[in-house]
């Protein structure tokens, strides 16, 4: 999806953008409140400064976050979910919950399973 483009399939424009390797991680991290930027980028760990940059300003744009600039020197930024962010985190938790239960048989599965060319041969 390009930013800011229309998908006419609502599951498929939200998904994208929640789906993505980072966006969970920046909601999931903003869930007890706000966050300054280096707080949020040393408790998810190995995010690079400029994906972490890209992912706020498009939750930001899909209004799940928002950011509050503080005239000081330096500016201080803070980020925090906004209501419509808010209302993902039961969802978001509900599969949260659900990964952990079955990590362990996802993973089993992925050791187990045999492509089907490597049957054939």
């Amino acid at each position: 999806m390009v930013d800011g483009a229309f998908h006419p399939c609502p599951i498929r424009d939200v998904l994208d953008r929640i789906g993505d390797r980072w966006s969970l991680l920046v909601l999931q991290t903003l869930a007890p409140g706000v966050k300054r930027f280096t707080v949020v980028k040393r408790e998810i760990g190995d995010i690079s400064q400029r994906m972490l940059a890209q992912t706020l300003r498009r939750l930001e744009q899909d209004g799940l976050v928002s950011r509050t600039v503080h005239p000081t020197i330096p500016p201080r930024v803070d980020y925090a979910l906004t209501p419509l962010g808010r209302s993902l985190l039961e969802p978001l938790n509900a599969l949260v919950d659900w990964a952990n239960l079955h990590h362990d048989k996802v993973r089993a599965a992925r050791m187990a399973y045999v492509p089907p060319a490597a049957e054939a041969a």
